[in-house]
């Protein structure tokens, strides 16, 4: 693990409460799609974010959810706002992308843990990889979607790649698929034992998730989140 001053390339706003974050490491920096980094806010305050780029970009992108003029990410972004050079540490985590592996890959994230997954697939997007990838992305409801069309394309572009966004609380005009994104998940595929199953979203989440995909064939062997440490 290194830690790295990061310039401040730009702060923008998804939606109104995710923003983006794109930082400039000071030196190339070695990590694994999947993995996650500290931003150091002091040497006794250093908080993990998930790598939202892939290891081959040139920008470290993270995206940060953020409510509440004084949260725990809220203080991240007045941080940043604050100032032009940042610190982080990294690579962090275990729940990397298995690259060895030619098992179909399911790619599953809720809210902000969208960021986890989104390494993975622009990192096979950027090798032409032939892997299955389906990709599922829960939220409660429309005004929390971003980038859809950006998400859409780049998972088009794979040999094999569908990409599934799922609402709970959707209104009228909503086009996609409706509920929880992991009850969707286990009626469109029947199959679970066949996949590497990468998650990321809330603890509760990914834990319901875990026992849900187990009861149903998953193998907890290919099943990999950074949450399984603490759950």
């Amino acid at each position: 693990m290194n830690k790295i001053k990061c310039q401040v390339e730009s702060l923008t706003s998804l939606t109104e409460f995710v923003y983006k974050v794109l930082l400039k490491p000071s030196e190339q920096i070695d990590f694994q799609a999947g993995q996650y980094l500290n931003f150091v806010m002091s040497e006794e305050d250093k908080r993990p974010f998930s790598i939202a780029s892939a290891p081959n970009a040139e920008l470290i992108e993270l995206q940060i959810g953020a409510s509440g003029a004084d949260s725990y990410p809220m203080q991240v972004i007045e941080h940043i706002k604050a100032n032009n050079t940042v610190t982080v540490e990294m690579p962090l985590g275990n729940a990397q992308l298995r690259s060895e592996s030619e098992r179909p890959l399911l790619l599953l994230a809720g809210g902000t843990g969208f960021s986890y997954i989104k390494s993975m697939y622009e990192l096979l997007a950027s090798q032409n990889s032939s892997r299955k990838v389906v990709v599922y992305w829960g939220l409660r409801d429309q005004n929390a979607c971003y980038e859809l069309e950006k998400t859409a394309k780049i998972i088009a572009g794979l040999e094999n790649g569908a990409f599934h966004p799922v609402v709970e609380n959707p209104d009228d005009n909503w086009q996609g698929q409706v509920g929880m994104v992991h009850h969707v998940v286990m009626k469109d595929i029947k199959n679970l034992a066949d996949y590497d199953i990468y998650l990321a979203g809330r603890f509760d989440m990914v834990g319901a998730v875990r026992t849900d995909f187990l009861a149903q064939g998953a193998l907890v062997e290919h099943m990999f989140a950074d949450a399984f440490a603490y759950i």
